[in-house]
């Protein structure tokens, strides 16, 4: 018996992104959520909430993405669709690549691309290919339980800061 045919969820950006952070694939709770990082114990909200100074992990997620925007940083993931029982990315079977190569005309102010995770960042070779700097950053999944909280939120303030989606 197969695995699900999954479909991930639309992009997150617009014409004034300036970072980009390119995630493997939604896990269980996202694709049921419908929205990025849905988990609650997934860490993104919660860097990106400290280095903003806002209360990101209890706002409502359109305010969520609002704040994205307001900040120059898009989201997306490297698979389209996959096949996958649970949320692990070494789960992850038959997956099918998003256009990463359409990201240059989608937001003409792109500065840089930022993988979050492993499974994302073995497709660093198509997001290099735009010319731009490419990051690899520490998964902000629970199951990255090799590194602590502070250590993410200092290797994510890192890259940020660096192309003005952070204060300094």
């Amino acid at each position: 018996m197969s695995e699900p045919r999954l479909q991930g969820l639309g992009p997150v950006l617009d014409a004034d992104t300036r970072l980009i952070v390119l995630g493997s694939f939604p896990g269980v709770a996202s694709l049921r959520a419908q929205q990025y990082y849905g988990h609650p114990q997934n860490a993104f909200w919660k860097i990106l909430g400290e280095l903003w100074g806002l209360p990101l992990a209890q706002r409502p997620y359109a305010e969520r993405v609002q704040a994205l925007r307001e900040h120059g940083l898009g989201l997306w993931d490297v698979y389209a669709s996959c096949e996958r029982e649970g949320s692990l990315d070494s789960d992850i079977r038959e997956p099918v690549l998003n256009d990463l190569a359409s990201l240059r005309q989608h937001c003409p102010r792109l500065e840089a691309i930022a993988h979050n995770g492993g499974e994302s960042f073995r497709h660093a070779r198509h997001t290099r290919a735009l010319g731009l700097p490419v990051y690899r950053l520490p998964s902000t999944s629970p199951a990255n339980a090799g590194w602590s909280f502070q250590r993410k939120r200092e290797a994510w303030a890192e890259v940020l800061r660096r192309h003005g989606v952070a204060r300094p």
